[in-house]
């Protein structure tokens, strides 16, 4: 297996990919910077590519620690993720986490949600 490193805010993976995940980062990206990121992301898998995102739910921050909230500049709620991959995929499914169980419930009560986007909109 190959180990890659790359700054996805410096422009796209070379090559197509099948999939491409993230998680725990875009709550440490700016949001002036959020489109850019997930434009690269998109423009790193091929057009029937999978994303995966996972992030914090804004509605947990108020009960994280602080050493955990350190610089989480940019959770987002059910609505905001879904339109910020939406700008990029014409398919978003977004799942709830707590604990260990990821559901489809309530969304203001998610600690986590772990979002799937397809088929890339250009």
């Amino acid at each position: 297996m190959d180990v890659l490193e790359h700054d996805i805010l410096k422009g796209p993976l070379k090559g197509a990919y099948d999939a491409a995940y993230t998680l725990d980062l875009l709550e440490h990206i700016e949001p002036a910077q959020e489109d850019l990121f997930i434009e690269n992301i998109r423009d790193s898998v091929n057009p029937n590519g999978v994303v995966i995102v996972g992030s914090p739910s804004i509605h947990s921050q108020p009960y994280a620690s602080p050493p955990s909230s350190i610089g989480h500049v940019n959770c987002k709620d059910y609505d905001e993720l879904k339109a910020l991959l939406g700008k990029y995929f014409h398919n978003v499914f977004i799942f709830s986490m707590n604990d260990e169980v990821v559901h489809t419930g309530f969304s203001k009560m998610a600690n986590y949600f772990i979002a799937l986007a397809c088929t890339e909109r250009r």
